[in-house]
């Protein structure tokens, strides 16, 4: 897609997955390091950064400098995730590198933005997924917060940033001219907090954590003999009763009242106690395999391997194997998770 397409990424963790996704896409991505890369050598430097080039700066040396202002001409985009403040204090703020290169697009990844307040305040993952809003509903009821997996909140940020740059190569298509991006981490958490400031907005409510059960409670993953599973509680209810009745373990969800939702909702913890009895007496794969047939909307929770084995998953080649230039240790990666279809 992005063929052609000239890349310099001087990013940190905030934003090396926006540009590994348009080095994923085609583009040529030159990755500038300063001698202070935290996850150099690792795992993760690996899967963010071996389909990019990488050369050395020191943009405080005025000779590299003027290298680095040398590739901005003949780049179509930079990403960027230094303080605010930084660029502009060695010259290389947008306005200035635009008069370099016009048609340049240039994406800032920081923790709160250009501007505003809390613009020089230091950030981190889980300072934005906690000021941003995500904190407030991860984890069980009356527990204290429980942190996402990994960098969620910089996975976001570079979703969005990646995005933004999609849409500004576009319009430059048109108007020829490139554009600035100011992308902020904290409102990426809070842009993506889904139903919760909707339900607050619209209906007052504050959202809680909710640990397993989802907020409407549509979903609540399960223990069952080997693992967990996600099962509906209320799609096609008979249906369900009827499954749990054939084997003897529905007790007294087959009363007539528990055909209402609203009655249901006044007794779901005694429904979910009897259907954690009945999940605990099959496997994962027995309830879920069932499960679909019936057309219900069920799902074992896969751990890694299981993800790694997974029977759609392998087909579609989703997992590829690359080698690191520098070991020439082979390792398997995913890749980005469309197909193009000519």
């Amino acid at each position: 897609m992005l063929s052609g397409c000239r890349v310099l990424d001087f990013t940190d963790e905030k934003g090396a997955f926006c540009a590994k996704l348009l080095a994923d896409m085609g583009a040529r991505v030159t990755r500038i390091e300063t001698g202070d890369n935290s996850i150099q050598g690792t795992a993760e430097d690996l899967y963010l950064n071996f389909t990019k080039e990488t050369i050395r700066l020191n943009l405080n040396d005025a000779p590299e400098r003027e290298e680095f202002k040398r590739r901005i001409n003949e780049a179509d985009v930079i990403v960027e995730s230094q303080p605010p403040g930084f660029m502009e204090r060695l010259g290389l703020r947008y306005s200035q590198l635009s008069v370099l290169n016009p048609r340049l697009v240039m994406a800032s990844i920081t923790g709160f933005g250009q501007s505003g307040p809390y613009r020089d305040w230091q950030s981190s993952e889980l300072v934005a997924a906690a000021m941003g809003g995500w904190l407030s509903v991860t984890g069980a009821p009356g527990a204290p917060p429980l942190a996402l997996y990994g960098n969620q909140a910089y996975c976001t940020a570079s979703l969005f940033a990646a995005n933004g740059i999609l849409l500004a190569l576009w319009e430059r298509h048109n108007s020829g001219k490139g554009q600035y991006l100011d992308i902020t981490v904290m409102e990426c958490v809070a842009a993506t907090l889904d139903h919760v400031p909707v339900r607050y907005f619209y209906e007052g409510q504050v959202a809680g954590r909710g640990g397993d059960l989802y907020w409407n409670h549509a979903f609540k993953i399960f223990p069952c003999r080997d693992g967990h599973v996600l099962l509906t509680l209320h799609m096609q209810w008979e249906t369900l009763v009827e499954w749990l009745e054939s084997e003897g373990m529905a007790e007294d969800l087959g009363q007539q009242k528990y055909l209402d939702r609203a009655e249901r909702e006044k007794d779901l913890a005694h429904i979910i106690e009897v259907l954690e009895r009945w999940t605990r007496s099959h496997t994962a794969a027995e309830l879920v395999e069932t499960g679909q047939l019936m057309r219900f909307p069920w799902a074992k929770v896969n751990s890694i391997p299981e993800v790694l084995d997974c029977p759609q998953l392998k087909p579609r080649d989703f997992f590829r194997e690359v080698e690191d230039p520098r070991t020439e240790r082979k390792y398997c990666s995913p890749r980005l998770p469309w197909r193009v279809r000519q």
